[in-house]
């Protein structure tokens, strides 16, 4: 064998392990992604759970507030298992985005503020949405992390050698950025 098939095979076996080491680090990135919006599942399905109870609460005392209460059943309506990780990210976003308002309109009920069954489900969305927000920022770290590697030269190329794609991360919208204010 000469010295140019040597070098030339020598290459060649450099390129295959880079590709084989690169994939492997794509599929433990695509896997700590799941893991991570699994966390992150397991929060937005306690709030998912949580919001008929805050609704039929906040229905006795609200109920010049209907639009905002339908809106929120309508979201809530769809069934949380069988929704795909973007459709859950979506769905949560807009969720978020009306628990926020209908915390506002709790605000206008003293006595809806001063009902035990609201306080505890107060208190218990509140210590939910920091979860969520934990896991949130886990998720999008990790998401990230296979981002840049999704895009960077030459694990990119890789990338779209194998259909590893971009991920979206769980991005909050100014409305959402907002705390639900909890009082008592």
């Amino acid at each position: 064998m000469s010295l140019i098939g040597i070098i030339i095979i020598s290459v060649l076996a450099i390129v295959l392990i880079y590709v084989f080491v690169t994939y492997n680090r794509f599929v433990k990135a695509k896997n700590a992604i799941e893991e991570a919006f699994s966390t992150m599942d397991v929060y937005l399905k306690k709030r998912w759970n949580l919001i008929p109870n805050l609704v039929e609460t906040v229905k006795g005392y609200a109920t010049h507030e209907q639009t905002t209460l339908k809106e929120i059943i309508k979201l809530r309506n769809d069934s949380y298992d069988k929704m795909s990780m973007d459709d859950k990210i979506n769905q949560n976003s807009l969720l978020g985005k009306q628990i926020h308002q209908l915390m506002a309109v709790a605000e206008a009920y003293p006595n809806l503020k001063a009902n035990t069954n609201f306080i505890e489900l107060q208190t218990e969305l509140s210590k939910i949405e920091n979860d969520i927000l934990q896991s949130r920022k886990y998720y999008n770290a990790v998401v990230r992390e296979y981002n840049d590697r999704v895009e960077m030269f030459p694990s990119n190329i890789v990338a779209k050698l194998m259909h590893f794609t971009r991920k979206e991360m769980f991005i909050v919208d100014e409305e959402e950025r907002e705390n639900v204010k909890v009082t008592f």
